[in-house]
């Protein structure tokens, strides 16, 4: 019967009085989860009064104690590390990270680390004298000093599109990158476009070079050759977006639609076509990527691809949480399906 093993485990004494029962225990007794017992433990107020007055009954009844924290003991917290966070899109790795983390009741702690090295060092001292339960890195570089430091620690990392050469040694998450850009591209050739121009985002991202071969796939199975003029730098960013299609218009046969690989730059590309008078979609189709939560009030809607980013950061929470407790994930590599969504910036060409 439920709460067997907690009540033997009270009525069990050793040689110094009863043996201690367990939040694991608590939790089963209770019918709740093992977060929710340490949020009573802990004194917080996100639990509701018929919970808290069951799990606090149980506590008093099997004589309870919270153990002293010693030194090093771990907090309840989890680092999440960005580059930059000046972006719509960092809001909502963080607003899926946070659900995660409140419902396993831990803490999240966010930094920006910037590519440098001293705020990286800085983030690593911190990190070390609040003890984190782990880290989720997301779309940033550590030097390999810091990554052993990391492991020094036992501390564990997830990462969120992982930036460079394939991370290895960590478990990462991220979108069908690919599959996106083919699917975006792929409705652009469908509505008839054959010239249709790219902006990149920064290329030392794995996820940006996966958009970028996607498009260049849907071309090649379309028979429709890839120009190198129609391909722009850009990173992610609204002024990219502009001077990209800025560039694009210039050329001697400009396209007639744009895929930029993130909805800023997909923005900003249509602020440059606004300022040429030229309008969308009726001069020009745009399609972005992420599909943020602005872009459905952009005028006019953008059609764009979807990335659960919100989905991602859970995972990604989770994943850390069970390393935290040693749990292995199911596979070292996770990406999450992204999902074209058509809107009212795309149509077919004038000439169709």
């Amino acid at each position: 019967m439920a709460g067997d093993g907690a009540q033997r485990k009270a009525a069990t004494r050793g040689p110094e009085g009863p043996a201690k029962v367990t939040i694991t225990e608590i939790a089963r007794e209770a019918g709740v989860s093992v977060p929710t017992v340490s949020r009573v433990v802990n004194g917080r107020s996100d639990v509701s009064p018929g919970t808290r007055a069951r799990v606090e009954d149980l506590l008093h009844r099997y004589g309870y104690q919270r153990r002293a924290p010693a030194p090093g003991d771990r907090a309840a917290l989890l680092d999440l590390v960005f580059n930059d966070l000046d972006s719509p899109w960092a809001v909502e790795i963080i607003r899926g990270v946070e659900e995660a983390a409140h419902e396993a009741g831990v803490g999240t702690v966010v930094s920006a680390i910037h590519d440098r090295a001293g705020d990286a060092r800085e983030w690593m001292t911190n990190l070390r004298a609040r003890a984190s339960d782990g880290v989720i890195l997301v779309t940033s570089v550590l030097e390999p000093g810091l990554r052993d430091e990391l492991r020094r620690l036992r501390v564990p990392l997830v990462v969120i599109d992982p930036a460079g050469a394939p991370v290895t040694d960590a478990p990462t998450v991220g979108a069908t990158n690919w599959a996106g850009g083919m699917a975006a591209t792929e409705h652009l050739l469908e509505l008839g476009h054959r010239r249709i121009g790219f902006i990149q985002g920064p290329p030392r991202l794995l996820c940006s070079r996966a958009r970028l071969d996607g498009y260049r796939a849907a071309l090649d199975v379309a028979g429709v050759p890839v120009e190198g003029e129609l391909i722009v730098p850009g990173d992610f960013y609204h002024a990219s977006g502009f001077a990209g299609c800025q560039w694009l218009l210039d050329l001697d046969e400009p396209p007639t639609a744009i895929f930029a690989s993130s909805d800023q730059m997909a923005l900003g590309a249509i602020e440059a076509l606004r300022r040429r008078g030229l309008r969308v979609p009726e001069d020009l189709s745009v399609v972005g990527f992420d599909d943020l939560p602005e872009v459905r009030w952009s005028a006019p809607p953008l059609t764009t691809v979807r990335q659960p980013l919100s989905d991602m950061g859970k995972l990604a929470a989770r994943t850390a949480l069970d390393l935290a407790r040693s749990v292995e994930p199911a596979a070292p590599r996770v990406d999450l399906a992204t999902e074209l969504v058509v809107r009212a910036s795309t149509a077919a060409p004038r000439s169709v």
